[in-house]
């Protein structure tokens, strides 16, 4: 087996046991001779030899290992799967009823030991994501494990994420098992259902992330004039609705993201004639509000990623600091404003910092009512604070 050596004093991170190993650690690869498979197994030790870590290597990437165990003992193979994913669906299985919802993240990544492995379940259907070169070596081990722990009716792979790119993978999207349902794919959460297209839909069809906070802006909206930003295909939109408010308005800026929101209207019984919808930019539509001085009581800001990585940090700060701005000014007073980012390169310290900046520059006095997060389905564990990706505040303004 090869071994992945690192330079002195670089092993910290690894003692904490954080997941990553990344390039500039690397001393050398000892690999014997022979040739070694992106994704292949290695021994990681420190400059002296010592054993730190077994890891999936990734030779083209920032991040040129993934740490699957700690233990010097533990055998990487079909078993060390098997058992990480039953602990993954066990986990899923204790908190989130039947009653509550059919769909949910039954595994997310380094959180559940199992680094770059994304697995959504929608009804009776898994989707599917490999992510790094370890997932991808181990891929047909892991979809058979899904197929024989879940008895699932069929299984997707979408894995068209920009970080297998960073990983020197080609993007592979189709069916593993099964078929896709003709009618389409239904869920349900708390009592709203939607239609979800896995195929071209956003991550891997639906923001499974925000399920709390749509139950949190529904209980918020009641007797309500609602702004809905980035609304994809109506999640906050439905929550809104079903919270009774008293109207509500649904940005987006694809027209068929809105006209699968129209749909999830349909499903739940309502007209779309309800809402007023428009597809526009977002940015320019609320310096439009602005200017003709048009208010709302709650406002929702849900973006797409503005920075993957902290490298776009700084860019992205600006970006999120214009549109907070923009809604402080569009809020009645004691309106409320929900906004989230979930770029990993914006730390909830930072995130915090720029809305902070974004009320002073408006104007207004305001206080956090509520921080907000990824569902519970979407673990961070302890030694990998990268995991806590959604970032949220629910403000309101004096």
């Amino acid at each position: 087996m090869a071994i992945l050596q690192l330079k002195p004093g670089r092993q910290k991170s690894l003692l904490r046991r954080h997941p990553w190993v990344f390039s500039g650690a690397v001393s050398r690869l000892i690999d014997g001779g022979i040739s070694i498979v992106p994704g292949e197994t290695v021994r990681i030790v420190d400059s002296q030899g010592a054993f730190l870590a077994w890891g999936a290597y990734s030779p083209h990437s920032q991040i040129q290992a993934r740490i699957w165990s700690w233990n010097s003992d533990q055998d990487i193979d079909e078993r060390f799967f098997r058992v990480r994913l039953e602990e993954a669906l066990t986990y899923r299985n204790s908190f989130i009823s039947s009653e509550s919802s059919n769909a949910c993240r039954l595994v997310h990544g380094e959180s559940d030991g199992l680094p770059g492995l994304i697995a959504d379940r929608y009804a009776d259907l898994v989707v599917m994501q490999f992510l790094s070169n370890g997932s991808e070596y181990w891929r047909k081990t892991l979809i058979d494990l899904i197929v024989d722990l879940g008895n699932f009716e069929a299984i997707y792979e979408r894995s068209d994420s920009d970080v297998r790119a960073l990983e020197a993978l080609p993007v592979r999207n189709g069916i593993l098992k099964g078929r896709i349902p003709v009618d389409g794919i239904r869920i349900y959460e708390n009592g709203v259902d939607f239609w979800v297209d896995i195929v071209k839909g956003h991550k891997t069809g639906f923001y499974l992330d925000q399920r709390d906070n749509r139950a949190f802006v529904r209980n918020l909206a009641r007797s309500r004039s609602v702004l809905d930003c980035f609304a994809y295909s109506g999640g906050f939109t439905l929550a809104a609705l079903k919270g009774e408010a008293r109207d509500i308005t649904t940005l987006d800026s694809s027209s068929d993201a809105l006209q699968m929101a129209k749909e999830n209207l349909r499903l739940n019984g309502f007209e779309p004639g309800i809402i007023e919808w428009i597809e526009a930019d977002a940015f320019q539509t609320l310096r439009k509000f602005r200017d003709r001085d048009r208010k709302f009581d709650l406002i929702i800001l849900d973006p797409p990623k503005f920075a993957p990585t902290a490298a776009q940090a700084q860019r992205a700060a600006r970006g999120y600091k214009d549109i907070n701005l923009l809604a402080f000014k569009l809020l009645n007073p004691g309106g409320i404003l929900v906004t989230f980012s979930c770029s990993g390169g914006i730390t909830e310290d930072l995130f915090q910092k720029i809305v902070a900046g974004a009320a002073l520059d408006a104007g207004v006095e305001a206080r956090i009512i509520k921080r907000l997060h990824q569902a519970p389905d979407h673990p961070v564990a302890l030694n990998f604070p990268e995991g806590a990706y959604l970032k949220g505040l629910a403000i309101q303004v004096s």
